[in-house]
């Protein structure tokens, strides 16, 4: 039975919190495996944050929260630890509640990312790569994608300062790979990635140079819905190999679980 008063709750944060598919997923693997928890979507206005979170926090049921644009910044800084990923970007999109009652942290965005690369069957490692967007989402995929073996990543993004900054600490952590700051210009890529959300509305601008793109590459889009962007359709078009967004969910879907570990098989570590 799901639901009594034993059950772990989670929270799914966001603002808007419409748009969020993690309730309805989590929910449906708690369903199916006859497990008493449940995820519940809740939003709240940015200046009303701190109340928000002091108040969920004082909740000792909830056992962990999924966080979403625009508060993965704020909720890293509410953690008392955190795993690297998280620490490196200073953003977190999944916490848990500790033994002592104190938050720990970690971001699952990069981690979803390669693994749903990996299983399409795409290759990263000795790759030179266009990422466009530099932002939360992408910031975690800089990171791991240099991590896992990339040979060039090009960043592009609105904020100029923003993508250089990332590209900083990226080339830092991980000097083997050479990162380096241009325009939404695949030319000369191996991989062209749409980390921004440019594609989410019907009428968004398309988030690079399509007629740069030709049929060797591949093209990849975190956008989830719709599952065939206006980008990826452009790129198939062209005869690329395409990625939509959906499993890069799926495996952080499978991460999380992991992290909050919902089957209750160790809860030593809060």
């Amino acid at each position: 039975m799901r639901g009594t008063g034993k059950a772990d709750v989670f929270v799914m944060l966001a603002h808007p919190v419409g748009h969020a598919k993690s309730p309805g997923v989590f929910n449906e693997i708690f369903e199916q495996k006859g497990l008493d928890s449940l995820m519940v979507p809740m939003s709240c206005k940015p200046e009303d944050f701190d109340t928000f979170w002091a108040g969920l926090t004082a909740a000792e049921n909830v056992r962990g929260v999924i966080i979403s644009v625009p508060y993965k910044a704020a909720v890293y800084r509410k953690c008392a630890a955190a795993h690297d990923r998280a620490a490196r970007v200073q953003s977190a999109n999944s916490v848990r509640r500790q033994a002592d009652g104190t938050w720990y942290g970690d971001n699952f965005d990069g981690v979803g990312f390669i693994d749903g690369l990996k299983a399409g069957g795409h290759q990263i490692a000795g790759r030179r790569i266009l990422q466009v967007g530099a932002g939360g989402a992408g910031a975690s995929l800089a990171y791991c994608l240099a991590e896992a073996g990339a040979q060039e990543i090009r960043l592009a993004d609105i904020d100029a300062d923003r993508a250089e900054n990332l590209a900083a600490l990226v080339r830092k952590t991980f000097p083997q790979c050479r990162i380096d700051v241009g325009a939404a210009d695949p030319s000369g890529m191996d991989m062209a990635v749409n980390a921004t959300p440019s594609g989410l509305k019907a009428g968004d601008p398309l988030p690079m140079d399509v007629g740069r793109l030709t049929p060797e590459m591949t093209v990849v889009d975190i956008i989830m819905e719709p599952a065939e962007t206006a980008l990826l359709r452009a790129a198939k078009e062209i005869g690329c190999r395409i990625q939509p967004g959906r499993p890069m969910m799926d495996f952080q879907v499978r991460g999380m679980s992991e992290f909050f570990d919902i089957e209750r098989r160790s809860r030593g570590n809060g």
